[in-house]
């Protein structure tokens, strides 16, 4: 392999530059180009639900696809329930219906009679879920329950974006029955590591983890548990959540159940759930000004093969060949033989889309034995040796997954600050958008007042509190907790 160092492109796509906004001149209209230049999604005619493309719904699929794994691999199975709740199902959990009432799309006609009981769009499916639990389970013997389902869910969101907020949208959630309080908290917290490792190990993003506070937690709960992510613009992105519902379900639906000394007992529940918006996450965390930067282990394409001068002898069944050789590695590898668009135009096209390596090969390349890579997240041009390219593009995916990770984790800690008092925290909120740690009272009244007068909020309790003074940075009575703060989608 011989290294021909970084390679300046600035010049290589003109037209590619000027199709997305910048991200430092307006990052809404960047995010809104990127998605829409890399056709991962289009809008449909009704606001807020959007199709999701095939590259857009690959990259869902593929996240999908650890998770089932990793849920598979703990004991869960997959079911499915119901999308229309009936009314009094959803008015049994009182916290649960206001948490939820403004976001609820109701069903009232079915063909042409009006239905006896309104039914709705599930926003969440805990109340149809415990509804069928109460019927189900009888015995100690048949928990823990550990279900999950892969389903859409519809909230009537007022603003919409692609990935961020849909009014229908994509997602999995548990839901679990257990016997005792610890091993209702062991699965909450068990699934949460998985949620950070789907973060960190497959999407390259780095996350805060740690409890949310009474206000901002899952309505209905005891407690919730969160991973935070930072996005490019220094806002915060909840990217998965796990919820320890103690009884507060079980009690509302009368799930029971006879255990060992034959007392009737209500178990303890779980829900937990992640959405497309890690979608989102991916390209706000990782995209540049040319388009989507892909981490390699969730990218649909991990390597594009671009022959050059393709129709010169010998270069499409060389190309041919080096894909079956790449594939047989376990790799996923596109092969653009279309004669309708020049070599160039595909380079833009697939940075565009973040592919993480290109392997350019064409009648010199093949005479010398040699292929041209470029890698997406630095846009590096290097000399692979054809003799061992399987195991060198091997090694260099797993090169861009890591340095894609750490590059992640660089930019957060640079945005990451500290606050002592309210107007040391007003001024990180206004001049340097990020994550901000400060000592909190734990009083709801200190919690509204970062609302009230920054539009932020607390992001979550880590679980690794630093100790950074006695006293609140809000009110300055005694300090309970350090909490990060952000601006958050």
């Amino acid at each position: 392999m011989q290294k021909k160092g970084v390679k300046d492109m600035s010049n290589d796509n003109k037209e590619f530059v000027k199709e997305i906004t910048k991200m430092e001149d307006d990052f809404a209209q960047w995010y809104t180009d990127v998605i829409r230049k890399t056709d991962l999604i289009d809008y449909s005619p009704v606001k807020g639900f959007f199709v999701l493309k095939p590259y857009g719904y690959a990259l869902w699929e593929n996240i999908q696809m650890f998770l089932d794994k990793r849920f598979k691999d703990t004991g869960h199975e997959n079911v499915y329930f119901p999308m229309l709740i009936p009314e009094s199902l959803l008015n049994k959990e009182k916290d649960h219906v206001e948490g939820f009432a403004p976001e609820v799309a109701w069903v009232t006609i079915g063909g042409k009679e009006e239905l006896p009981e309104k039914l709705c769009i599930r926003p969440t499916s805990e109340t149809i879920i415990c509804e069928m639990y109460s019927k189900w389970l009888k015995s100690y013997r048949e928990l823990p329950y550990l279900y999950n389902q892969w389903t859409s869910v519809v909230r009537w969101e007022k603003e919409t974006r692609p990935f961020l907020r849909h009014r229908e949208f994509l997602w999995q959630e548990g839901h679990t029955l257990h016997e005792t309080a610890e091993e209702a908290q062991v699965e909450t917290l068990q699934m949460l590591d998985i949620y950070k490792e789907l973060a960190e190990d497959f999407l390259a993003i780095p996350v805060i983890s740690g409890i949310k506070s009474e206000k901002e937690k899952f309505a209905g709960a005891e407690a919730t548990y969160t991973i935070e992510a930072l996005m490019h613009d220094g806002k915060a992105l909840q990217s998965g959540t796990s919820h320890n519902l103690a009884k507060h379900f079980a009690k509302a639906f009368d799930i029971t159940y006879l255990d060992r000394n034959g007392k009737l007992q209500h178990p303890y529940h779980t829900s937990w759930g992640a959405s497309t918006r890690l979608i989102g996450a991916v390209i706000m965390a990782h995209g540049d000004n040319r388009g989507l930067v892909l981490p390699p282990r969730l990218a649909p394409i991990q390597v594009v093969i671009v022959p050059v001068m393709q129709k010169k002898e010998g270069v499409l069944e060389k190309a041919n060949e080096l894909k079956i050789r790449l594939e047989a590695k376990g790799l996923r590898v596109k092969l653009d033989d279309s004669d309708n668009y020049s070599p160039g135009w595909k380079f833009n096209e697939y940075e565009m889309k973040g592919v993480p390596v290109r392997i350019e090969i064409g009648p010199r390349d093949i005479k010398n034995n040699v292929v041209m890579v470029a890698r997406r997240d630095t846009l590096e041009k290097e000399t692979f040796d054809l003799d061992t390219i399987e195991e060198l593009i091997s090694n260099l995916l797993d090169d861009i997954q890591k340095s894609m990770f750490n590059r992640a984790l660089e930019e957060r800690e640079k945005k990451t600050y500290t606050a002592s008092n309210l107007e040391e925290l007003k001024t990180q909120m206004e001049t340097s958008p990020g994550f901000v740690k400060m000592m909190w009272c734990g009083e709801r009244e200190c919690e509204d007042k970062i609302k009230e007068e920054m539009s932020a909020t607390i992001r979550c309790i880590p679980f690794e509190e630093e100790n950074l003074g006695e006293t609140c940075a809000i009110c300055g009575e005694k300090a309970k907790h350090m909490v990060y703060v952000a601006k958050a989608y």
